[in-house]
């Protein structure tokens, strides 16, 4: 056990819930609760978003893919931030003038509210959940590595402080949680790659070469093709993290927690270049630990494997370059990483639950601010179950690659219809309705019957759908549902939706008009 790395852990997490107190002491209606009362500025919106962003899966995940696969790595890395000027020019804006609280107000503001926040809430609630699995996964691993724990208790640690966060302290704690380990993990991948580079003599020539000299690859990890050598699943991949970004219920609500549409803008700027940032210090990590961690047998157990599984190479980096005193420090910071993100994805999730389920369709808008949160509250907790158990049936994936998945689910669930909701005025009720089941349900089947969950997880001999990827086929699926159902709708209700369109991009452009807008 590394006292040093502990003690650092249990001094973030004393830390983190004195933020929780004094976050649950300011949070006392909805709007507190679900976008700390719309009072953020753009610099402390994009903070947290990079928070949310650079997350387990990024920081421990993509760092050990470029550790295995070199330079296909990159792929996870960029496929992320290419999401991000889809997000800045097309939807930033847009979504802060037209919701309130989750992304199915922006989708139902001309559309039919029951079955429109219906879907949408289940297509939230899916997203969420499989993301958390990413998130867990690398928690209870890192806890396990820490503490000499078994990753069973290691996962329950985790889901029962997630959910103490969310419960008590809503997003204003939720979004101070991020921006605080987002500032303690750039600053320890700066120093992290400032060291490595020191390593190699500041020569970034000197660390490809020595990396490829090392690798089993050899010169092959500084190619195309070693980790996805189909070019279907290539681009299947590829789709799925530029647009899946745009679709995670967990950014989406963001935009709500500033007060206009120009720090909207503002958020997606600088949440940018911080993630931007990141990433291109992930490179120098992750083929730096080719040759500082990878040829030190101190790292590796006795059957030659990664000590703690492939997802720790960044953490046996950093007691590498700083020691015990830096090992224990980045330890507390992804965890502090991990903790920020379930924190937001329990958030949207419950919210999905209590303002789109509950307070919108059940209610029928009649709910009080009270019942609202406290269906939140038991939400959080439900979710905070299923977290535990996906992530103990998860343990042995990689967890960027996880997060890959959940990003086609997104991308085939949520993005087409909230891009259709703003872009298309023959978008109809049906068609949203449609539109999001379609994409559910093709992601989700493609998924269980593609390698990752048929062949890893359910144990068969060979995978029913030959993609690891499923991004190219559902996200099809769900925007030709959704129009060919629009289209074919000739009702009354959709002639009416569609006449509504013109009202919607004027309160879309302006955030003017909205009571006329949204009368259904």
């Amino acid at each position: 056990m590394n006292w040093t790395a502990i003690g650092m852990f249990l001094l973030f997490v004393v830390f983190t819930l004195g933020v929780t107190r004094w976050a649950a002491l300011r949070t006392r209606s909805a709007s507190d609760f679900y976008t700390a009362g719309g009072g953020l500025s753009g610099m402390q919106n994009g903070l947290a978003i990079a928070g949310d962003m650079i997350s387990a899966a990024s920081f421990l995940g993509i760092s050990a893919m470029m550790f295995l696969n070199g330079y296909d790595g990159l792929l996870y890395a960029l496929g992320v931030l290419a999401g991000w000027p889809i997000i800045l020019f097309l939807i930033a804006e847009r979504l802060r003038n037209l919701g309130k609280y989750t992304f199915a107000d922006v989708v139902s503001y001309r559309l039919a509210q029951t079955p429109v926040r219906l879907t949408s809430a289940f297509g939230t609630l899916t997203v969420a959940l499989l993301y958390l699995v990413a998130q867990m996964v690398g928690a209870g691993k890192l806890i396990e590595l820490l503490f000499g724990i078994s990753y069973l208790y290691a996962v329950i640690l985790v889901g029962v402080l997630m959910v103490f966060y969310v419960t008590f302290g809503g997003m204003l704690a939720t979004t101070w949680v991020q921006i605080i380990k987002a500032v303690m993990l750039l600053s320890g991948t700066t120093f992290m790659a400032f060291m490595v580079l020191k390593h190699f003599g500041f020569s970034t020539e000197a660390m490809f070469a020595s990396a490829a000299a090392v690798h089993a690859k050899g010169t092959a990890i500084m190619a195309p093709g070693g980790l996805l050598s189909n070019p279907v699943d290539a681009i299947s991949l590829g789709l799925g993290m530029m647009f899946g970004t745009a679709g995670l219920p967990h950014i989406l609500m963001r935009f709500f927690t500033v007060s206009d549409a120009k720090e909207a803008r503002k958020s997606v700027f600088y949440a940018t270049g911080f993630i931007g940032y990141f990433y291109l210090l992930l490179i120098v990590i992750g083929f730096g630990a080719i040759v500082m961690v990878g040829t030190e047998p101190a790292y590796r157990d006795a059957s030659g494997a990664i000590i703690g599984g492939g997802n720790m190479i960044a953490v046996h980096l950093a007691q590498a370059v700083g020691g015990n005193l830096f090992l224990g420090f980045i330890s507390a910071v992804a965890f502090a990483t991990i903790l920020a993100v379930v924190a937001g994805l329990a958030l949207s999730g419950a919210s999905a639950v209590s303002h789109d389920l509950y307070a919108c369709v059940v209610r029928k808008g009649k709910a009080s601010e009270q019942d609202e949160i406290r269906v939140s509250r038991v939400a959080t907790l439900v979710i905070g179950v299923l977290a535990i158990i996906l992530g103990l049936m998860f343990e042995s994936q990689n967890i960027a690659f996880l997060s890959g998945l959940v990003l086609a689910i997104a991308a085939s669930v949520n993005f087409p219809v909230l891009f259709l909701s703003m872009f298309w005025k023959g978008l109809t009720t049906r068609g949203a309705v449609a539109g999001s089941l379609a994409g559910l349900v093709s992601a989700v089947i493609l998924l269980v019957l593609s390698p990752v969950v048929w062949v890893n997880v359910l144990h068969h001999d060979k995978a029913l759908f030959p993609y690891s990827n499923p991004a190219l086929f559902s996200m099809s699926a769900a925007f030709l549902a959704a129009w060919a159902f629009s289209v074919s709708d000739r009702s009354a209700r959709a002639s009416e939706e569609r006449g509504r369109y013109l009202a919607q991009f004027i309160r879309s452009m302006t955030g003017i008009g909205a009571a006329s807008a949204s009368k259904h």
